[in-house]
């Protein structure tokens, strides 16, 4: 069997009906920028950038340098870049951790949904894996939702266990088994 990293690398990009997880390019600057300088969108995630500029460093310094598991969330109609999201592979544990980011201008559209259901086929079906496994800040509980929307379980809530914006908050982690994985419920 190929090693996990390799299967990875072979699927790139990955189609939904209403979206597309592509490689996230220097090209994606102005979109990126667009959602990821709003301060409600990011408020959970990561200091955000301020300009075009920032945006193109965190790009090539992030998304680029290390490219695998890390996709743009694209629309199908017209292309726009509208999130990202992430999966980072274990192979000694046969596992992986999803994260993700979307625009607030499509929150609530079922777009993140229809990206994490690619990640969980690809998980499940292409990689063999065991486990995908997420955490969330507690205070956003909309993504809570939607790791219940993908079939995930709670597992519980780590108390201060890291650091968002300068202080310690809490998480709340969701799993979800390869055994529990029902594609045809998608």
């Amino acid at each position: 069997m190929k090693p996990l990293s390799v299967i990875l690398a072979e699927h790139r990009h990955l189609n939904g009906e209403r979206i597309s997880l592509r490689p996230i390019s220097l090209e994606d600057a102005a979109d990126m920028t667009e959602y990821a300088s709003d301060e409600e969108t990011t408020r959970y995630i990561f200091a955000e950038p301020k300009n075009s500029e920032q945006t193109e460093r965190l790009i090539a310094g992030y998304y680029m340098r290390e490219p695998i598991g890390k996709y743009a969330v694209v629309l199908n109609d017209g292309g726009k870049l509208i999130g990202t999201i992430e999966f980072r592979v274990d192979e000694a544990t046969r596992s992986g951790e999803l994260g993700f980011t979307l625009s607030r201008h499509y929150w609530g559209k079922g777009y993140m949904s229809e990206a994490g259901r690619l990640i969980l086929d690809l998980a499940f079906v292409k990689l063999g894996l065991q486990r995908v496994h997420a955490a969330h800040e507690t205070a956003n509980e909309a993504s809570g939702r939607l790791m219940l929307r993908l079939g995930m379980t709670y597992e519980g809530t780590r108390r201060r266990d890291q650091l968002s914006r300068g202080k310690l908050v809490d998480s709340a982690y969701y799993s979800i088994l390869s055994e529990e994985y029902a594609p045809e419920k998608r």
